[in-house]
């Protein structure tokens, strides 16, 4: 358990220092505030998710400390988990040398309203694992997994990436920048893919995946897709 914590609480010090470090070194300025309220609200928003994990459910946080491309066995999960990074990447990058520029005009209530959506899809996040302790890093079918279709499996497919999906939309909006939205719309775009592909295998290997298709017809967005 003390191994476990050590990676868990450390990945997360280690995050918050990295985003710091690209939000602040690409804005050329401490000043940015809208990157100090945007990383406490990720800080704060993980730190709860983990907390939880910790009491609850071990098991789930140690299958997603092992995350990222190299976690992946099949090369094409390797390419969309290394273009999600990259994305990812980008819309700090980006969005810290908006604030050095002053190419965007966002109002100060507006980033407030984006770290709101942003801190919902964590708590979107964090009610999938909180029903689905399957729920792994990886494209994989665990020893035992059983088809989820309650709590906000019961509205969409995959639900994760819906809570992603609003965070990651909202980043640009939080850190004030225009500029950066595309990058997480890209982002999207990969996570859209995967789940596509993920769901070709859990068809396969999953027993009742199809009659839950059959159930739950949308993916990702609530009577869209």
């Amino acid at each position: 358990m003390n191994n476990l914590l050590a990676k868990s609480f450390g990945g997360l010090i280690f995050l918050l220092v990295f985003l710091g470090a690209i939000l602040f070194a690409s804005a050329g300025s401490l000043s940015y505030w809208q990157a100090w309220l945007y990383i406490a609200v990720f800080g704060i928003s993980t730190l709860f998710v983990t907390l939880y994990l910790v009491k609850y459910d071990q098991k789930l946080l140690e299958s997603r400390v092992a995350a990222g491309p190299t976690a992946e066995v099949e090369k094409t999960q390797k390419v969309i988990q290394s273009l999600a990074s990259l994305f990812f990447m980008l819309t700090f990058i980006i969005a810290g040398l908006d604030f050095r520029n002053h190419w965007s005009n966002v109002p100060s209530v507006l980033s407030i309203i984006g770290d709101v959506f942003v801190a919902l899809g964590y708590y979107i996040v964090f009610r999938v694992f909180r029903e689905n302790t399957y729920t792994s890093a990886v494209i994989e079918v665990k020893e035992d997994q059983k088809v989820i279709s309650t709590g906000p499996y019961g509205i969409v497919r995959h639900p994760m990436y819906m809570g992603a999906g609003l965070l990651l939309i909202f980043t640009p909006l939080a850190l004030a920048s225009w500029v950066a939205l595309p990058f997480p719309l890209l982002l999207i775009v990969v996570i859209a893919f995967r789940a596509v592909e993920e769901e070709k295998f859990l068809a396969t290997n999953l027993t009742g995946y199809d009659a839950y298709r059959q159930k739950v017809h949308y993916r990702i967005i609530p009577y869209v897709w």
